[in-house]
């Protein structure tokens, strides 16, 4: 089985004082009601407020000033975010952690979540037990009983196919279904997508999975620092054991009434009956990279969840170095520096750590006395752990849209 030639691509390194100013103190999210399909169906009055407090009012939030456009008025769906990729700014926001069904769009979190466990070139052989448990009419990518797969190919079925007969191949080898809700979940909780309850690993309807249009784009910001996530979203086609597959995301290999978005490079696509339809997507224009994610658009127009991000992507790009932010993409728990930590290295608090300069210079100030040694080798770990993590974040450049040209 043959996969799709690899491009070079460039890299955006994001800088440590946009990653680290981002907001590390947010209230935990609030209760919120489950799944409903009904068409005239309204946010909870009180949402989570991780990434800001206007994050968790309903409606839209947005910022207008002089010079800035005026939000697409023909959005319909039931939440949406638009944020800029790099410094995490949430440049305008429509319900943002509103609990909605996620479909197809939590394999992002699947993705995120497994891909750094196996080698592409590790090879499973499918046997029964591996696709036991899909949802009735689930999305295919063709994965046979008794045939051998590449844990390359089953990720491709997995992103351009929204396989769940993939995904369950790969939880299979991830010690099965349960474990693997229970790592995503995990993963999630790290991630602060405090909005999110896995219950499925390939977003299938099932009763109380739910995400958010927030934790969403937090999934698909942390899968975008992986080389492999990015080169496997923004695959349009590939060969595969049953022939030619072709990316279901419309803004990437475009449709009839849908044209190839100029800059897209991912991300994640779904639709379920409870879900309807959902869509997170990255796009780069002029040296800017955002990020948005749209949820359960109520028009009812073929392909309307790409048409409406479109506009959004349109939109921001047009606002953004213009609009003021109103929230921001909370950093996973593991680039923060602990309190204690901070404290003992001289940090008036977490949130003012490392956000106040560059890595680089954080180990000013260590020549103040011996008797402060150790107190700032501890904070410098901290900021060590932090630096590890910023210099691994890497985003996705207009050479990803090569891919787009390929047959």
């Amino acid at each position: 089985m043959s996969a799709p030639k690899k491009t070079g691509r460039r890299s955006l390194l994001v800088t440590s004082a946009a990653l680290v100013s981002l907001s590390v103190t947010a209230p935990a999210a609030l209760a919120a009601p489950g799944p409903s399909t009904s068409p005239t169906a309204t946010p909870p009055a009180r949402m989570s407020t991780v990434g800001g407090a206007r994050l968790g009012l309903p409606g839209t939030q947005v910022d207008r000033a002089p010079g800035v456009p005026v939000l697409p008025k023909d959005i319909t769906a039931r939440s949406w975010i638009v944020t800029d990729a790099e410094s995490g700014e949430v440049l305008a926001a429509h319900n943002a952690h509103w609990r909605l069904p996620p479909a197809s769009t939590l394999k992002m979190l699947f993705a995120d979540t497994l891909l750094p466990r196996f080698p592409k070139e590790e090879k499973h052989k499918v046997v029964p037990s591996d696709l036991a448990g899909m949802g009735a009419g689930s999305s295919v990518v063709g994965i046979k009983e008794g045939h051998t797969y590449t844990v390359h190919d089953l990720w491709l079925g997995v992103f351009l196919r929204s396989g769940n007969d993939a995904v369950h191949v790969l939880s299979a080898m991830n010690e099965g279904v349960a474990q693997t809700v229970k790592d995503m979940q995990g993963h999630a909780n790290e991630l602060q997508a405090e909005d999110t309850h896995v219950v499925s690993p390939d977003g299938y309807d099932e009763p109380g999975q739910l995400s958010s249009a927030y934790d969403l784009t937090l999934f698909a910001r942390s899968g975008l620092q992986k080389k492999d996530f990015r080169d496997y979203c923004s695959t349009v086609s590939a060969t595969f054991e049953s022939g030619e597959i072709r990316n279901t995301n419309r803004l990437l290999s475009g449709d009839t009434d849908v044209p190839v978005y100029q800059g897209i490079a991912g991300v994640k696509n779904g639709n379920t009956t409870n879900a309807g339809a959902t869509f997170t997507g990255v796009a780069e224009r002029n040296g800017k990279v955002l990020l948005v994610t749209v949820m359960h658009p109520e028009k009812p127009e073929h392909n309307e969840v790409y048409k409406e991000t479109a506009r959004l992507f349109d939109w921001g790009f047009q606002a953004a170095g213009k609009v003021r932010p109103v929230g921001e993409l909370v950093p996973p728990k593991s680039a923060l520096p602990s309190p204690g930590a901070s404290a003992s290295a001289g940090q008036p608090s977490a949130t003012a750590g490392p956000s106040t300069s560059p890595v680089a210079g954080s180990t000013a100030g260590s020549d103040s006395g011996i008797g402060t040694a150790a107190a700032i080798a501890g904070g410098a770990l901290v900021l060590l752990v932090a630096a590890a993590f910023l210099v691994n974040r890497r985003w996705p450049l207009p050479d990803l849209m090569r891919r787009r040209s390929r047959p």
